[in-house]
């Protein structure tokens, strides 16, 4: 194999979303650089943060009936119940909910849980709290999705925060999606809320890493009933 094959097998894909503020970055770096050499290499600080910001590393994801996948890279910052967002149509009852937050150092790529087809897409305007508080949920800016993935039906939120201005979703309604497969984006920093069926045992923890496409956060086929966790 080549330098330069070697290179490119190392090197990460980035989304073509993150193209326009790479550009701008470097353009930011080269007129810093002709004002202050010292200001060019926080340009060039930049530059970087913004590249491995916009990166969309390829995942392996668990291909089975009932897998329900993490739809973002973070950390799990709730596991609780609470009642689905009201547009969405699902009821007030409480459902398992599993929170995500990323930081701004996380991909932010957003894939689906499960397979189904996307029945319904919901913007809400709202404010930008910070996402990791839990009044987030209710009180931020948010992009819902319903999917229907037959045997059940799974909520996504994708949620604004204090940093994230615009959420970006790439699918529409009637379109299916695989597990896994991308359909949004946040920018910069956020979080994202799956709402499980009922009774459905969460198989992560607080605190626990996720990575978007790979972790398992549920099953829904009840094969894997529950797990127990441990810190160290």
């Amino acid at each position: 194999m080549s330098i330069m094959s070697s290179i490119r097998a190392q090197m990460v894909p980035i989304t073509p979303e993150g193209y326009p503020f790479i550009g701008a970055c470097v353009l930011i770096t080269l007129i810093l650089f002709w004002l202050w050499l010292p200001l060019g290499w926080l340009g060039v600080a930049l530059t970087i943060w913004c590249v491995f910001f916009f990166r969309d590393p390829p995942r392996v994801t668990p291909v089975r009936e009932g897998l329900v996948v993490a739809p973002a890279d973070g950390r799990v910052s709730q596991v609780t119940t609470a009642p689905p967002p009201p547009e969405l149509g699902l009821g007030e009852t409480p459902l398992p909910r599993v929170s995500i937050f990323m930081s701004v150092f996380d991909c932010h790529i957003n894939r689906s849980p499960i397979a189904g087809r996307v029945e319904k897409i919901v913007y809400q305007p709202g404010k930008f709290f910070n996402a990791d508080l839990d009044k987030a949920s209710a009180d931020n800016e948010r992009n819902s999705l319903l999917i229907d993935a037959g045997r059940a039906r799974i909520a996504v939120v994708q949620i604004a925060g204090l940093v994230a201005r615009r959420i970006v979703c790439f699918v529409r309604e009637g379109q299916p999606v695989g597990a896994g497969e991308r359909f949004g984006m946040i920018r910069f920093g956020s979080r994202l809320d799956v709402y499980l069926p009922e009774h459905t045992p969460s198989l992560v923890a607080v605190g626990q890493t996720a990575l978007a496409g790979e972790t398992v956060l549920a099953d829904l086929l009840g094969s894997d009933g529950g797990r127990a966790f441990r810190s160290g």
